[in-house]
């Protein structure tokens, strides 16, 4: 008999979504303008702190337009975290800039200040100072955004956080993404909340919003006609997607403590076999362990993550390798790349023996214990026995 399928991060609905959507057929408000565009916008910025959010059609539309906003164009240079999914780097090659990849510290496995310190302090002896610095929340978890965020201040470069995997996780009680000049979530239909796709963009700079708000419409001139006097995106959240959003923001809590249960149980189960480590959580931080992810020591363990994926993927379990990063990519091949560490770099360490587990917020205790007893019986096969 063939187990069901236990997907790594599947949608959650609250049971209050089809209210919301109803309330825009109802109306006929289908277009990319309603209320529920405007009540999600509002309760994003409520959420994040911030003094005010535009609803975008992803993710990677919100970093595109954080760019734009900020002026980048050819020419240009952009630092990014490495380790991460590519859409955080893709919009920097929309602009026709250059990518300049940062490598990940161990304590967090996001950006790594020092390297950060490095390639800023070289680009500044070169005269060419980037015009942004894109910082990733790897997986729900916070990077040493104060930290970051005085870095770049010192050397005059704006600061856009990617928390589409953070939404939720805080750092010294204030949200991932309402640090920087910009932030940006993601409403994907794997992440912690979801609209089936979209994306936000909070700032507490009225202009950056206003300007994006416009790109994002095209770019329409104010005027009685269409006119247009530079390139716009189609890049708005439709009211219906809106609606989806509204009603799971309003679990948004409850998913983190469902995920941070998650985490809690594998770790438990998992934790005391040796060469098994977990995602740290900085102190002064609460992630919203989107995905709890784990590094396998082969030299320990006897197994690679790719060993226990395959084995989990013959009981129709769906997991995977962490980010491969983004300096390691065919398409950023010849990128520069900072690290603090040797010349392989931690994010290349991470990638190497790191594992995604299946972290869906209303997956079943039993199905979590039945990948926690596939992972023992390849890493800690003898604790089996015990």
């Amino acid at each position: 008999m063939v187990q069901k399928r236990v997907f790594l991060s599947p949608p959650h609905m609250s049971g209050n979504e089809q209210y919301y959507v109803e309330q825009a057929f109802e109306t006929n408000w289908i277009a990319p303008l309603g209320p529920n565009v405007k009540a999600l916008e509002e309760g994003f910025a409520q959420y994040a702190g911030t003094n005010g959010a535009l609803a975008v059609s992803s993710g990677t539309s919100a970093i595109h337009l954080a760019l734009k906003v900020l002026g980048v164009s050819r020419g240009d240079t952009v630092f990014c975290s490495s380790f991460t999914f590519i859409a955080s780097a893709n919009p920097i090659v929309y602009q026709g800039a250059e990518p300049v990849f940062i490598d990940s510290e161990f304590d967090t496995w996001n950006m790594s200040p020092q390297a950060l310190e490095i390639a800023l302090d070289t680009a500044k002896k070169k005269r060419r100072i980037p015009k942004a610095v894109i910082l990733v929340h790897l997986f729900g978890q916070s990077a040493k955004v104060e930290e970051i965020q005085s870095i770049c201040r010192k050397y005059k470069v704006a600061l856009i956080e990617d928390a589409a995997e953070s939404l939720g996780s805080t750092f010294k009680g204030k949200q991932t993404g309402s640090f920087g000049d910009m932030g940006i979530y993601s409403l994907n239909g794997n992440k912690i909340i979801t609209a089936s796709g979209g994306g936000m963009l909070v700032s507490d700079n009225e202009d950056y919003l206003d300007k994006a708000l416009f790109l994002s419409t095209q770019a329409r001139d104010p005027a009685i006609h269409y006119e247009h006097s530079s390139v716009g995106y189609n890049y708005r959240l439709s009211n219906i997607l809106a609606g989806v959003g509204r009603a799971q923001l309003e679990v948004l809590d409850d998913r983190v403590s469902a995920r941070r249960g998650v985490f809690d149980r594998y770790q438990k189960s998992l934790g005391a076999i040796p060469g098994i480590a977990f995602m740290p959580e900085l102190k002064d931080t609460r992630g919203n362990r989107w995905l709890t992810a784990v590094i396998i020591d082969e030299k320990v363990t006897g197994t690679r993550p790719i060993d226990i994926i395959h084995a989990l993927e013959a009981e129709n379990i769906e997991s995977r390798p962490l980010w491969k990063p983004l300096h390691l990519q065919p398409i950023f091949k010849g990128s520069a790349f900072f690290t603090a560490a040797d010349d392989i770099g931690v994010s290349s360490r991470l990638f190497e023996q790191g594992l995604c587990l299946p972290s869906g917020s209303a997956m079943t205790k039993e199905d979590q214990d039945r990948i926690a007893a596939i992972v023992k019986e390849i890493a800690a096969p003898s604790k089996m026995t015990q």
